[in-house]
């Protein structure tokens, strides 16, 4: 427990109370008050004074939300999806490096920001986090409005997430080789760990002891502010040079010797525009592979699902409604959407050369039709992998339902891919006919109007599928 005295004497200093509200401004803050837990939230800073005087309540430290609002005040626990969403103007990138040894987070952190520069990225900025680790920041002004179709201050929490992810696979090489330096008898003496502990497969795993935050950066997620106190250290969380961070010592962070820094953490003064452009890009492209690659992991093992060979290739009328909006066109999201596609229509039993056919003909539909090399190069790759990838799962939130195209929940909790689907309607076409029962045309699309009666499957979701049909349609008129 940090004495008043400390904290008073230093929340009352007036660049402190500056720099803080400098980084509070457009967030959400949440109040530590010791031992004693969070104050209420949401809770915002208005005036430099604000600090001091929760301070005299017994405010220990202050926490922002990484996120920036319209009205953080706004904010409740029961507000839907889309309406936190309309509220969020942003969102800044803040990675949590977390080591109990600060010499290795030291070294965690200046590999991590060298990798960001890497990528072109001017605005980066760094602080201690007032304990052993260490957090980098990028401003939300550096990324670009918008990624594969959709606004950035919508890719939240899977923006920051697949960056954090991207980095960490690209970390994690150098870092092992920086660490391997100084031998792993050194590194099991320092740490404590046995060599099982930290070598797996006959590999040393450096993140067996540095912890790289990505699963918990979430929506409301906070951080320490600048200048504040870490309750279990009596350290102060300060802003660093992101040039020097292996010459840190931790005394530069006692209260008595805080000086406000230069180097503003998270500045937006100086911020080039766009510069992240390309670091988010990469990220959410590396994401998406990974996500493929686990979903053909997933069908690999299903050895039953994996079996079932299409022999001939299923027709439009039998695609589960989420393809089939996908195919009328869409504003947004049209790269994942070929990616989608071409999966599903291969694992339908679609040649290439049909494939390549009706994705040039659906992009033509689109308000903002792609340009034909992509679409032509996705196939192209496909083809040369030489594998049969099955579209993602319908709980991948990343397609289906970030694009708007998300089946009826009583076809999705029957089936967990959309090529499931298709080939349900296919295998009730094959039933032997029962004696005395109406001829059944499973499946058939209600739009395309034939006359055909529904099989089973089709006739539970037809009511279903018209009215996300009439949602889709709306949804579009209205963008």
């Amino acid at each position: 427990m940090i004495p008043i005295s400390h904290i008073l004497n230093h929340y009352k200093r007036v660049d402190i109370q500056r720099a803080i509200l400098a980084c509070a401004l457009g967030r959400e803050i949440a109040v530590r008050f010791n031992d004693k837990g969070f104050g209420k939230r949401p809770d915002v800073l208005t005036y430099p004074s604000d600090v001091l005087e929760l301070a005299k309540q017994g405010a220990s430290s202050f926490h922002a939300s990484e996120e920036l609002w319209h009205n953080p005040l706004q904010l409740s626990l029961d507000m839907k999806k889309m309406d936190v969403d309309r509220l969020r103007k942003g969102w800044d990138l803040l990675i949590d490096i977390d080591c109990k040894f600060v010499d290795y987070s030291k070294i965690a952190a200046d590999i991590l920001i060298k990798a960001i520069k890497h990528h072109g990225v001017s605005s980066v900025s760094c602080k201690f986090s007032g304990g052993s680790g260490f957090h980098i920041g990028i401003p939300f002004e550096a990324f670009p409005e918008k990624v594969h179709d959709k606004e950035t201050r919508l890719w939240f929490p899977d923006g920051p997430r697949a960056i954090a992810l991207y980095l960490v696979d690209k970390l994690r090489k150098p870092l092992q080789q920086e660490l391997l330096k100084e031998g792993v008898e050194a590194i099991m003496a320092k740490t404590g760990l046995a060599y099982t502990e930290i070598v797996s497969r006959n590999s040393f795993d450096p993140f067996s002891f540095i912890k790289i935050d990505t699963l918990l950066i979430s929506s409301r997620h906070l951080f320490r502010m600048p200048y504040s106190f870490n309750e279990k250290s009596g350290l102060v969380s300060v802003p660093l040079n992101p040039e020097k961070v292996l010459e840190f010592r931790k005394e530069v962070a006692s209260w008595r010797n805080v000086r406000v820094s230069k180097h503003e953490f998270l500045s937006r003064t100086s911020v080039q525009s766009h510069d992240a452009k390309n670091l988010l890009v990469q990220a959410c492209d590396y994401a998406s592979n990974l996500a493929a690659q686990q979903e053909e992991q997933k069908g690999i093992t299903n050895k039953k699902f994996m079996s079932e060979d299409v022999q001939e290739a299923i027709p439009e009328q039998f695609f589960p409604p989420c393809i089939q909006a996908i195919l009328r066109g869409l504003k947004d999201g049209k790269k994942r959407s070929v990616f989608v596609l071409i999966n599903f229509l291969k694992s339908a039993g679609w040649e290439y050369d049909s494939i390549e056919k009706r994705l040039l003909e659906w992009n033509k539909v689109n308000p903002e039709p792609l340009r034909e090399v992509t679409i032509v190069g996705q196939l192209r790759y496909h083809k040369s992998q030489g594998k049969k990838v099955f579209p993602p799962n319908c709980d991948n939130a990343m397609y289906y339902k970030d694009l708007g195209v998300c089946c009826p929940s009583e076809i999705c909790q029957r089936f967990k891919n959309p090529v499931n689907f298709a080939k349900a309607q296919v295998r009730y076409l094959h039933k032997p006919k029962r004696k005395k029962k109406t001829d059944v045309t499973p499946g058939h699309d209600a739009q395309q109007g034939s006359g055909a009666k529904e099989g089973p499957v089709a006739k539970q979701e037809t009511n279903a599928r018209q009215e996300t049909e009439v949602k889709h349609d709306e949804a579009r008129k209205a963008a």
